[in-house]
């Protein structure tokens, strides 16, 4: 854990200018497969960058990356944090434990006290708008709160830089919007470095400071896109003509791409 894990976003400042982790040259193959062709790919620290493209080119390749759970076979990988937070696609919960206990999880293997654990539990979990479920088991949860608890697991640490792999793909659409609005305000209130893969373009620009389209095997990053709007994001600029703009140069971009 890093030298700054637990600390609140207010407890601590973060630089925007310092890049979190990058990629240079990266290339992965699995056996005969090549599955990642030379990525150059950074995260500023109070970044959030979305990656979108077509099944199977790679992008939760590069996050698996990113965390270490693989390597490269060629490239480099450069971190100034060892502090991540890994959002799968489901929230992997364990059944037996309350929220709290399960978002207290990550605190108990690092060897924080109760009393700490504790606090810092209600803190995130008032954060995702859970505390009034932290005794309830996760059979008990909808989808989206299950993925809020998730969050708020990942969040007990106060990562530097986050993964997050398609996290709201399995929800409906109601419950995706709402989570994406409830995310950007947790990151204009966190400011750590975040790295997204989604299938959805309108996802990816609602949610993104930065974004980049991914091309089909071997992966490589083929356009970035810079999204103008400010955080939190206000729900409403998904029904602008500028938003609709944007996302169709998006689907140009990624429709090329496949």
């Amino acid at each position: 854990m890093s030298e700054n894990a637990g600390l609140s976003g207010q407890e601590r400042t973060r630089s925007t200018l310092d890049p979190v982790i990058s990629l240079t040259d990266v290339s992965k193959s699995f056996g005969s497969t090549h599955a990642l062709d030379r990525v150059q790919l950074t995260v500023q620290q109070g970044e959030f960058v979305s990656l979108v493209g077509p099944s199977g080119c790679g992008k939760s390749t590069v996050l698996q990356l990113c965390s270490g759970l693989i390597r490269p076979s060629s490239g480099a990988i450069e971190r100034s944090y060892e502090n991540i937070g890994y959002i799968f696609q489901e929230p992997t919960l364990m059944p037996w434990r309350t929220v709290e206990q399960n978002v207290r999880f990550l605190g108990e293997l690092e060897g924080m006290s109760r009393r700490e654990s504790r606090r810092r539990a209600a803190e995130v979990l008032a954060l995702v708008r859970l505390e009034e479920f932290d005794n309830h088991y996760p059979m008990a949860l909808s989808g989206g709160m299950k993925m809020r608890t998730s969050i708020a697991r990942s969040l007990l640490l106060d990562p530097d830089l986050f993964l997050f792999d398609e996290p709201f793909g399995a929800l409906d659409q109601i419950s995706r919007t709402r989570l994406n609005e409830e995310l950007t305000s947790l990151f204009a209130d966190r400011r750590f470095g975040a790295l997204f893969v989604t299938h959805s373009v309108d996802e990816a620009v609602y949610l993104s400071s930065r974004l980049l389209v991914m091309c089909k095997r071997p992966g490589r990053i083929a356009a970035e896109f810079e999204i103008p709007y400010e955080f939190p994001r206000i729900p409403s600029i998904r029904y602008e003509p500028e938003f609709a703009l944007l996302a169709g140069k998006v689907a140009a971009a990624l429709a090329e791409s496949s």
